[in-house]
């Protein structure tokens, strides 16, 4: 079974290197993630994912137009949802329990003149640091930068930069104290 498992993320990682999404051979790709480009970004590296990483089943990563890069010993868990219009970056060693989504742009609301369709999206760029971990079922809001090993509880919504080493939790999410040495 694990020599099926190799040689099926191999040729899922082929495909998705044909597609133009610079990934590595070293990644482990389970059944059913979606890498997605848009027509625009097809050559610019819109999707970078470094060695030894492991994206879970059911994980969609879309570039929307913007870029997602992603370090070295990265876990993706299953079901996690990144969206990279205003850009997404992740940092080496980071966890991402399952069903977490990552949101890196908004929309304006200036009125009622404009219907909601309509409305210009606001570009805001996530920056995620090395060695955190993010729990199960979180969101990611963007414009927010998260610090080297940050520890954010299961369920949180981060709408505001974490700093280093802080461990957070709740809606929206808040520091409760801070890794000890």
């Amino acid at each position: 079974m694990k020599r099926h498992f190799k040689i099926a993320s191999f040729f899922r990682i082929l495909s998705a290197r044909i597609a133009g999404i610079d990934i590595n051979y070293a990644v482990k790709l389970h059944p059913r993630v979606t890498l997605k480009l848009t027509f625009l970004n097809r050559s610019t590296g819109a999707i970078s994912i470094a060695e030894d990483c492991e994206i879970g089943t059911g994980a969609v990563l879309n570039s929307y137009g913007g870029k997602i890069n992603i370090a070295q010993f990265v876990y993706i868990g299953e079901y996690v949802v990144i969206y990279g219009h205003g850009g997404v970056e992740i940092g080496a060693k980071t966890l991402i329990a399952m069903h977490t989504c990552i949101v890196s742009s908004n929309h304006t609301v200036p009125g009622q003149s404009i219907p909601i369709r309509s409305m210009p999206d606001i570009l805001l760029p996530v920056k995620i640091g090395s060695d955190v971990w993010i729990g199960a079922g979180c969101k990611i809001l963007g414009g927010v930068t998260i610090g080297d090993g940050c520890v954010i509880g299961a369920g949180s919504v981060v709408t505001k930069d974490l700093p280093p080493y802080s461990i957070s939790v709740g809606n929206p999410a808040r520091v409760i104290k801070y890794r000890e040495e």
